[in-house]
């Protein structure tokens, strides 16, 4: 893939659910393709929340995207015009995005990373840390807390489904949203009594 083209740079937006990463990651792919950059959006096959084909943020902002079962798959469908990689819900990828990503950007594509920097029980949550470790711009945003209204950096699940721990388990067979987890500040991050909402079951 690599034609003589500079290695290219490598953006990471991270943060807790709710906090806007998929929108920014579109902003970044629109402008873009305003510039008349070819671009590929990519996401895992597990996140079908909004239907096959695109991605879009709680907000309803979307983008057309391709879906993929394994990070390494994502180099087998870049076409050659793509200067532009985004991936959206990293999260979903495990540590296998860290090597392809550091490929394509050794073969000149710019890359743009958005997903979770925690799991809903406070822990770092991979892929999304290291690729920040590797990335000249990181963007690291937060959410609105669901019980004061402060920053949230972090969101807690509100019922737990499977082993515990286990942060990639879907909530009742799916991928969950505001019925499943809340945006919640340094203060109110264990959703035990007095915090608004039942304990984690």
């Amino acid at each position: 893939m690599d034609d003589g083209r500079a290695p290219g740079r490598l953006t990471v937006v991270g943060g807790p659910m709710f906090a806007g990463k998929t929108e920014e990651l579109v902003r970044r792919v629109r402008r873009a393709q305003i510039a008349g950059r070819g671009t590929l959006v990519v996401t895992h096959d597990l996140d079908s929340r909004y239907g096959a084909g695109r991605v879009a943020s709680h907000s309803g902002v979307a983008v057309a995207s391709r879906s993929v079962d394994d990070a390494r798959a994502i180099p087998s469908i870049l076409s050659p015009d793509v200067r532009l990689l985004a991936v959206d819900e990293a999260q979903f990828f495990g540590p296998e995005l860290v090597p392809v990503v550091l490929d394509l950007l050794d073969a000149g594509l710019d890359v743009v990373v958005a997903g979770l920097t925690v799991t809903f029980d406070g822990r770092p949550f991979e892929p999304v840390p290291a690729l920040m470790a590797h990335a000249e711009t990181v963007t690291r945003l937060t959410a609105v807390c669901s019980v004061c209204g402060a920053d949230a950096a972090y969101h807690v699940r509100l019922h737990r489904r499977g082993p515990v721990g286990d942060p990639l388990v879907a909530v009742e067979g799916h991928v969950g949203g505001t019925e499943s987890y809340q945006a919640r500040c340094r203060a109110h991050r264990d959703p035990g009594p007095g915090s608004g909402t039942p304990p984690v079951q």
